[in-house]
């Protein structure tokens, strides 16, 4: 059985669910590759723990990532600004879902404020075991691997 890991990191507004998060795919047997924060009371920039989970994710460190803040949009913006990086924050378990078979999301943005702990585990279980449906959705996922960059 190939091994299990995710990637996962958060900014001081997202500490408080990371560690939840951690815990909890622990428990369905990954390996949690954890980038931190650990600290709530240090403030902590979102854009350098998303350059962490997204070049981990180019290194292929693991297949997937997950990133926390207060709303996850700031994690948002800034993981989705690499081109290997398909970023989805999610609020609903029906969104990581769609995510996952619509977008082939490699990232699950999650935001730490607005989420409860029940919700979270859903989401979780829900983007983690939902595949990418492929067929029309694949050329839309192509086209944005080759969106140029220059205008």
């Amino acid at each position: 059985m190939q091994e299990k890991k995710i990637l996962i990191a958060a900014d001081h507004a997202g500490c408080s669910m990371k560690q939840k998060v951690v815990n909890y795919l622990e428990n369905k047997g990954y390996s949690v590759i954890d980038y931190g924060t650990d600290k709530p009371e240090i403030a902590v920039d979102y854009p350098d723990k998303a350059y962490l989970v997204a070049k981990g994710l180019y290194q292929k460190e693991a297949p997937m990532g997950i990133l926390i803040c207060g709303s996850g949009i700031g994690m948002s913006i800034a993981v989705n600004r690499y081109s290997h990086v398909r970023g989805a924050l999610v609020y609903t378990p029906e969104m990581a879902e769609l995510s996952r078979k619509h977008n082939n999301a490699n990232v699950l943005i999650l935001g730490g404020r607005f989420t409860s702990d029940e919700t979270v585990y859903q989401i979780l279980d829900r983007f983690l075991n939902t595949s990418f449906e492929g067929g029309r959705h694949e050329v839309r996922v192509k086209k944005l691997e080759n969106m140029p960059y220059d205008f």
